[in-house]
């Protein structure tokens, strides 16, 4: 009789010495098994593929001062990087809540967290947006002490190329942080004409060839894939007479094209307008907040409202000015170099 037992998958077969691909990188996207080579992959600065890296750690903490038997929120779950340090100061007696609206990545980020041992009786799990804040505060039972929001992307989701977030791979031209609602970048540039196209890259991104980007995407005819739109800012800023060897200026067009038409998607500024002015009475007397950002826009946001609560009495200190990541966190962890945070105190 034939041997029944199930034989192991084979591994991803690749070409090379190292796997360049996502789908290829199969240690990496097995931590439980390959947990030495997640750890090279650290020390060489980089994040392993389908995770992501807490940044400013040490200085949330600091702002936030999580405490026993205080009832916290982080609006933006994420990996859970921060959620697991906040956790282990929180017990006994006290609560987290954790909100994400990505379908794919919250389960995967519940199931780590359980498997840390943090049980309902300390998490609390929810799937949904953070402008959706009002509608959870008759679960905190008064209020939350301090409140946490890492807003953007994380590598997880930037990594894949399925998720359409990146120019360094081919995949659909998505960037939905919740794939299953709205309609995707693709459908967003076929109803945009030139003129709207530059608008939004200018008032997004802060894009300096808005006009030729534009005018190039719309020569490209339809945009469907993440390769398509790379392609057509190559061809823009080749046409604006910038050398192919103008790598840094190539790369943070690239960068802030993609950047833009995933904040318009998503409507990341007018959700993030919303959670601000929620964000008083949503903290207890005395509760801290602390944001990080990583986009000029944003930043200012959280800047105006955070001195303008400080004007009306609704905080009583606030950041004067944005805490960066340290020297040696962003040598170690290159994706941190553009965050800012900043924190406010609850009158």
């Amino acid at each position: 009789m034939a041997d029944q037992t199930p034989r192991p998958p084979r591994r991803v077969r690749y070409q090379g010495t190292h796997p360049r691909q996502f789908q290829e990188k199969y240690k990496e996207l097995d931590p439980v098994r390959f947990l030495a080579e997640q750890e090279k992959v650290r020390e060489r600065g980089h994040t392993p593929a389908g995770t992501h890296r807490p940044i400013c750690v040490d200085e949330i903490l600091q702002a936030l001062a999580p405490r026993p038997g205080e009832v916290g929120l982080d609006a933006t779950l994420g990996y859970g990087g921060h959620a697991q340090e906040l956790l282990a100061r929180l017990a006994p007696g006290g609560r987290l809540f954790g909100l994400d609206v990505d379908p794919l990545e919250l389960p995967r980020t519940e199931a780590r967290l359980r498997a840390l041992g943090f049980g309902e009786e300390i998490l609390q799990v929810r799937r949904m947006n953070f402008a959706g804040l009002p509608g959870l505060l008759p679960e905190t039972g008064g209020g939350l002490d301090f409140i946490l929001a890492d807003l953007g992307v994380s590598s997880m989701q930037i990594d894949n190329p399925a998720r359409g977030f990146t120019y360094k791979a081919d995949g659909p031209l998505d960037l939905r942080l919740n794939p299953r609602r709205g309609r995707p970048a693709s459908a967003l540039l076929q109803a945009l004409d030139r003129e709207e196209l530059a608008e939004l890259l200018r008032a997004n991104a802060d894009e300096p060839h808005a006009e030729a980007i534009a005018a190039a995407v719309g020569e490209a005819g339809p945009v469907a894939t993440t390769r398509q739109l790379a392609a057509a800012v190559r061809a823009a800023l080749k046409g604006l007479g910038i050398p192919e060897d103008g790598q840094d200026e190539l790369r943070h067009s690239l960068q802030r094209t993609f950047q833009a038409l995933r904040i318009a998607v998503n409507d990341e500024f007018g959700v993030l307008d919303q959670f601000l002015g929620f964000l008083p009475s949503a903290l207890k007397p005395g509760g801290r907040v602390a944001i990080l950002s990583f986009h000029s826009g944003e930043d200012r946001r959280v800047k105006k409202a955070f001195q303008a609560g400080q004007r009306e009495g609704l905080y009583a200190r606030i950041a004067e000015e944005p805490i960066r990541p340290s020297a040696e966190e962003r040598r170690a962890n290159p994706r941190s170099s553009s965050a800012k945070l900043r924190w406010a105190v609850r009158a």
